[in-house]
Formats: C-alpha cells, sequence, structure tokens
C-alpha cells in the first residue's frame, strides 16, 4: 500500500501544482509589469518597448513600465532580467544583440536559447543608411568606390558593440568587400549626433523615420534603405540593393522575453495578449507611422525565429572577425 499512497501523493502534488500555475495566470497581471531595455532611450528598442507599454497598459488596465538599463552592448540589462522573478511581472525585450553578443564577447552572462521563454518577435524596422553631407558619395554604389580607394580610411558610428547599426555595417562591408572601421558611442542618440557633426560621417540609423527629419533638414544625406523594398514613408530613397549593392538586406526584429522558468501557461497568456492588442487596424497603423512593422507571433514561431538568428549571423560574424576582448 506503500507505493500506490506515494504515487497517489505524488499526483495529487502535480495536480496542485497545474492549478495554482493556471490560477496565478488568470489573475496576471495585478501589478504593474516591467519591460527591461538593455539599451538607452532613442533606440529601436526604447521606441518598441514604448509602443508595446502603452498598448498593454491599456489592454491589461495596469501599468506597464519600461526600464532602461544599458550597457555592453545590452548584456547588463538582459542579464538582470534572466535573474528576475519568472512571475511575468519582468519582461525583456532584446533585439540583434540577444543572439549575436555571444559571438564577439569572450563570456556572457546569458544563452539566448537556454536563458530564456521567447513570448513573441514583436516587431521589425528597416534602417536607413545616412551620411554628412560633406562626404562626396551620393549612392551606396560610391560609397562603396570610395571605401575601395581608401582602404581603412572610412569611418561609421555605431550604437555600441555589436549593436543593430553596427551589424548592419558590417555587412555592408562583408558584402562590398571593403573595410570601413567602427567607432563606438553609448547609443543611438550620441552616434546620430557625432554623424551630424562629421566626426564619423557614416551610420545607420534605428529606423527611418529617426533620420528623416536630419535628411529633409539636409543635415545628413539619405544613400538607401536596408530593406528589399522602399519605406512606405519614404518612397523617394532607394534601398542599397538599388543604390548600388544586390542583395543587401538588413532587418531588425524585436524579441519580448520571459525568464526561463515562467511557467508556459503565462508565457503563452502573455503571448496572446500582445497578439490581440497588436493585430488591429489602428496598432498596425501606429506602429508603421514610427516606421515599424508589426509582426506578433507565438511563443513558438519566436523561438524557432532566434534559433536561426544565431545560425545566420555565425557566418557573418566569423567572416568579419567582430570580437571583444
Amino acid at each position: 500500500m506503500t507505493r500506490p499512497n506515494s504515487l497517489l501523493k505524488h499526483a495529487a502534488a502535480i495536480a496542485a501544482l497545474v492549478a495554482a500555475t493556471v490560477t496565478f495566470a488568470a489573475d496576471f497581471p495585478a501589478k504593474p509589469v516591467r519591460i527591461i531595455t538593455p539599451f538607452p532611450p532613442g533606440g529601436s528598442v526604447d521606441l518598441v518597448a514604448r509602443l508595446l507599454a502603452a498598448d498593454l497598459s491599456k489592454a491589461w488596465g495596469q501599468q506597464v513600465v519600461v526600464d532602461n538599463r544599458a550597457g555592453a552592448s545590452g548584456n547588463i540589462g538582459t542579464e538582470l532580467a534572466k535573474n528576475a522573478a519568472p512571475d511575468g511581472y519582468a519582461l525583456v525585450l532584446n533585439t540583434l544583440p540577444f543572439v549575436t553578443n555571444q559571438f564577439v564577447y569572450s563570456t556572457m552572462p546569458f544563452d539566448p536559447i537556454t536563458d530564456f521563454a521567447p513570448i513573441s518577435i514583436v516587431s521589425s524596422v528597416d534602417a536607413l543608411l545616412v551620411v554628412h553631407p560633406s562626404l562626396p558619395v551620393y549612392t551606396v554604389r560610391d560609397l562603396i568606390a570610395l571605401a575601395k580607394a581608401k582602404p581603412g580610411s572610412l569611418s561609421y558610428g555605431t550604437a555600441g558593440a555589436a549593436t543593430n547599426p553596427h551589424i548592419a555595417a558590417e555587412l555592408l562591408n562583408y558584402m562590398g568587400k571593403i573595410n570601413m572601421f567602427a567607432v563606438h558611442y553609448k547609443g543611438g542618440g550620441a552616434a546620430t549626433t557625432a554623424a551630424m557633426s562629421g566626426e564619423t560621417p557614416i551610420f545607420f540609423s534605428n529606423t527611418v523615420a529617426d533620420a528623416l527629419p536630419l535628411v529633409d533638414a539636409k543635415r545628413l544625406r539619405a544613400l538607401g534603405v536596408t530593406s528589399l523594398k522602399r519605406s512606405p514613408i519614404a518612397p523617394q530613397i532607394p534601398t542599397l540593393a538599388e543604390s548600388g549593392l544586390p542583395g543587401y538586406e538588413f532587418t531588425t526584429w524585436h524579441v519580448l522575453a520571459a525568464p526561463v522558468a515562467t511557467p508556459r501557461a503565462l508565457v503563452n497568456q502573455i503571448g496572446d495578449k500582445v497578439r490581440a492588442t497588436l493585430h488591429t487596424p489602428d496598432a498596425v497603423q501606429r506602429w508603421r507611422d514610427r516606421s515599424v512593422e508589426i509582426i506578433a507571433n507565438t511563443p513558438d514561431e519566436a523561438a524557432a525565429h532566434i534559433k536561426k538568428e544565431v545560425q545566420k549571423w555565425r557566418v557573418v560574424f566569423k567572416e568579419r572577425g567582430m570580437k571583444l576582448e
């Protein structure tokens, strides 16, 4: 009788845990939710986090707070999210460095696959390649020609090592067979300022919308958008592929994730709310006006995307020798 009793107690404990998890998920959120963004204000991650926080606050009837925790190309804030309680009240919104930092840092405080439960790939944005007006280039073809004529002399700004502007520029180096060198700043705002002053005359903006006012004011010159299709908010600007580098494509995605121990029922519930909130005509248009395209896929689709991106960027980082000590 001992073994059957033991099995019954074990089954009862499992049932109680499942019931508690379901009840917990049903009550969520009962207090403010924090979205950790591991980059400074002003970049695409911060923009998406604030758009998402505003929409979820309305949908949940509960405050959603954006918490900028910048440093080490996103590693500091992401590690903070990894170590947060797995209760859904501390999430992280990250982008390409979430998967690519492992290729440039000798040690990493997190693993994007084993330490997190992806909730959704929330959105994507296209960048805009801009140059200071003093640089004598008007197309990507011109830029590649100048870089080849003056090898190692052209600098470009980034929002930090292994951030999106860095990766976009290194993809240009890789595909164009050139060797512009990176100057790393603490965030996209500082890199944009450096581009406007001519200190680092080449820069990939975080979004098309970010750079358009500066282009219209003639403070920067646009060479091309990084998507395969022209931006709907700037159809007059060609793609990089049209401007001189066929096949170039760089689209930034944004993943919302929770600590890996977060109950799957809760991950699914948050993901359901994200999709229901963002897949509306009003949300799609509002985000598109900021040059952000909504994706809002499922946790399983998000996990598959993360794994695919790890494999994709491993090759580029190895070929370009992008490594920090």
